[in-house]
């Protein structure tokens, strides 16, 4: 902005633009090496010491999400599941409280489905 010669500005964002496309590919590079970097093996090692306490925290999820799941097989009230929903705050909880939602509202329309419809007098 401070030039008023038009071949100057060209000049100038040229050598920009090539900035740009450098630092790109040096990104580029950079990103690649990392995601083909050998694992360290002290890492792993690490694994395989919290392996066990891994495995008991998921296993208590496991048993607490059942336990959710058998107290939502008795709500029958959408507006009670959509309460517990927003109250949720883990994704496996929301993910069955949606599922329950789901399938409550089918046997609602199934319901209203099988239900005779009211015949109009002629």
């Amino acid at each position: 902005e401070a030039t008023l010669d038009l071949a100057e500005r060209r000049r100038i964002r040229s050598a920009i633009r090539e900035l740009q496309r450098q630092e790109l590919e040096r990104d580029e590079e950079a990103l690649a090496s990392k995601r083909f970097r050998p694992e360290r093996g002290s890492h792993r090692q690490d694994d395989k010491e919290n392996w066990p306490q891994s495995r008991h925290l998921e296993e208590e999820q496991q048993a607490a999400l059942a336990a959710l799941s058998q107290q939502l097989e008795a709500i029958t009230d959408v507006e009670e599941l959509t309460k517990l929903l927003r109250a949720a705050g883990e994704y496996e909880e929301r993910k069955l409280i949606r599922a329950a939602i789901r399938k409550l509202r089918s046997k609602e329309i199934e319901g209203e489905a099988l239900s005779p419809c009211p015949r109009v007098a002629s």
